[in-house]
């Protein structure tokens, strides 16, 4: 199949990102790469959906990423996986004769090994600038499930459903299959329900997730549902208050340094320096402002908040809150901005995932969670936004009736957009410029 045969083809399936921030796939194959990177690191506590995807379909997702190497002419494809993942690396070498293309670098336990910056840091040794894209060294990434996705899309199967882990204070843990658009209560329910009566739910890692209502759908990024007691500390992170912040870092930052010693972009040579923009900001803005131009390409990766601080204060809190006032006032990401190319210390900055779960209190959480693909629901809710880039387009109207993998939203013309598709059979009950939702026929 030719890139562009592909990219449409994704497009019209409605393959995005399986997590993160969700973009669309066909945007991300390009003909100036010469490698694709497989994400499989995984990497914050709990969360398991890539390494058991790519353990029960290893062929599948190595037969879409020799197809996408294929069609973009890409040199090789690298599988990127923590070593003790034992299970699915095994799965994957047992496949991998098959595809002479297709190397597995087997990659430490430490966090965040799965952001893309550090990713191709690791496998290929190339360093991705301040504000560049990974193609700008020649790479593309995908992670596991779009991968899987992308087999099934040249099968001209829709994405309609989504592997989602429950854990944390359930009765039974568990990695589900379900119709997207599904209520996040339902899968609550599933894994046996909640076993405390106050909780908290997080979408996404303990680390960079954030909280969510059990009403809220099931969107192509929901990777993880963590049910936390209301009092646990990585509820309470989530939940700081930034004026207050601001005040405790003007009473009790004492410029020690952790926070950007074990910064994951700092030890990259990038200029990312917490604890100058602690400075700055509780200063009122006086003092060495070049810091805060450097700290705009902070990854969000939490650990100055969670892991390096003594004194509990959220670097990170006041680098989203300088982030979002750059956003509102229209400023873009500077280009300007130079890497430190001798760095020499970053290996032994790493931060074990292990030590991670202990400080974040969740050890007794990580435990196996079983697939689960028989699942079914009488409703589903459709959100037109489910990617970067414009919303779907809606194309079905109320009371019309849907089949399961039939286009409901198409992608918009002219933007970055993919199609969106019924996840179950159904009745159209309501379309807003927001979401399409279908009832299940009986």
């Amino acid at each position: 199949m030719k890139l562009e045969e592909l990219q449409a083809l994704l497009r019209e399936m409605g393959v995005v990102g399986a997590g993160g921030a969700g973009f669309p796939s066909y945007a991300k194959l390009s003909n100036k790469a010469d490698t694709v990177i497989l994400n499989c690191a995984e990497c914050e506590p709990l969360l398991k959906v890539h390494r058991q995807v790519i353990e029960e379909y290893p062929f599948e997702v190595l037969s879409a990423l020799s197809a996408v190497l294929e069609a973009t002419g890409a040199e090789r494809g690298i599988i990127a996986i923590k070593a003790h993942y034992r299970s699915a690396v095994e799965a994957i070498e047992a496949e991998l004769s098959a595809f002479p293309k297709v190397s597995l670098a087997k990659l430490a336990a430490v966090y965040p090994a799965g952001d893309e910056i550090i990713l191709i840091k690791e496998v290929t040794g190339k360093l991705v600038a301040p504000g560049q894209l990974p193609l700008s060294v020649g790479v593309t990434v995908c992670n596991v499930e779009s991968m899987y996705n992308i087999y099934h899309a040249l099968d001209s199967k829709p994405v309609t459903d989504k592997y989602v882990t429950v854990a944390g204070e359930v009765a039974h843990p568990v990695t589900l299959l379900v119709p997207i658009g599904t209520k996040i209560s339902e899968l609550i329910a599933a894994a046996g329900g909640a076993t405390c009566e106050d909780y908290e739910l997080i979408s996404g890692g303990p680390m960079m997730g954030r909280r969510i209502s059990a009403q809220e759908p099931v969107t192509k990024t929901t990777n993880a549902i963590l049910v936390l007691p209301s009092d646990h500390n990585v509820v309470k992170n989530k939940l700081r208050n930034p004026t207050i912040n601001l005040r405790r870092t003007m009473s009790v930052c004492c410029q020690c340094r952790s926070c950007t010693d074990l910064c994951s972009r700092n030890v990259l040579g990038y200029p990312v320096e917490p604890h100058l923009v602690m400075r700055v900001l509780s200063n009122g803005g006086r003092g060495d402002v070049e810091a805060l131009k450097g700290s705009l390409f902070c990854s969000g990766c939490g650990l100055c908040e969670t892991y390096s601080c003594p004194q509990g204060l959220s670097p990170k809190l006041m680098i989203d809150q300088m982030k979002a006032a750059a956003r509102a006032q229209g400023l873009k990401l500077p280009t300007d901005v130079a890497v430190d190319p001798n760095r020499r210390d970053a290996d032994l900055k790493k931060v074990s995932v292990e030590r991670l779960t202990m400080r974040l209190g969740l050890k007794k959480y990580d435990i196996a969670a079983p697939i689960c693909e028989e699942f079914a629901t009488k409703r589903v809710k459709l959100m037109l936004s489910q990617s970067i880039g414009a919303p779907s387009e809606a194309v079905v109207a109320k009371g019309d009736t849907v089949t399961r993998g039939m286009m409901v939203a198409k992608a918009k013309d002219g933007a970055l957009s993919v199609a969106l598709h019924a996840s179950i059979d159904g009745v159209v009950e309501n379309v807003t410029d927001r979401y399409i939702q279908i009832k299940k026929i009986k």
